[in-house]
């Protein structure tokens, strides 16, 4: 197992630094402030943004690393789906019951499946909607006082959490392009 296997992700941002404090601002005041039908819609638009990102790597590349310590786009879209699984049951556990979830991991497994990029797709759509329409069933007010921890961003409740979904999508769309700009090279 690697290193990069067995730790967590390098963080986008280290707690506590102004780019960590900025986007928990925006998770903050984003989530605070829009409906939550737009919100639901803000993180189901820009999830095309990970789908485009998914099929830039050709699919005979999509397990090669662009270099030892880096992700494949395999992994990236591994870890796309377990840590939006993740979220997503911390967020129903909140509007089913109000119970307080357990911190999501970001860790890259090194028993992670391999699928193609279509495959991935499906997978992390399929998921995602579900708790989409989960959400969108909700009034926005359930338990917002029910926190739980981000290791970055800190505690977050789960209309948070839900807009850290696109954040992480985002993001991680971005990478897929640096990995296909990579393994294309």
């Amino acid at each position: 197992m690697t290193e990069q296997q067995s730790n967590s992700m390098p963080p986008a941002a280290t707690p506590g630094t102004p780019e960590a404090d900025r986007v928990r601002s925006y998770l903050q005041a984003q989530a605070a402030r829009l409906p939550l039908p737009h919100l639901v819609e803000k993180v189901r638009t820009d999830m095309q943004q990970v789908k485009e990102s998914l099929h830039a790597v050709p699919e005979a590349r999509y397990t090669l690393r662009p270099a030892e310590n880096d992700w494949s786009a395999n992994e990236v879209a591994n870890h796309l789906v377990q840590t939006s699984r993740g979220v997503a049951l911390g967020i129903t556990m909140v509007l089913d019951s109000g119970a307080t979830p357990g911190e999501i991991t970001d860790l890259i497994d090194s028993s992670h499946e391999t699928h193609s990029p279509g495959e991935w797709w499906r997978i992390l759509e399929t998921d995602r909607e579900e708790i989409l329409q989960r959400v969108s069933k909700a009034s926005g007010e359930e338990h917002l006082d029910v926190l739980w921890p981000h290791r970055v961003f800190g505690d977050l409740n789960w209309r948070e959490w839900l807009l850290f979904m696109r954040v992480h999508d985002l993001d991680h769309a971005r990478q897929l392009l640096a990995v296909a700009d990579e393994v294309n090279a």
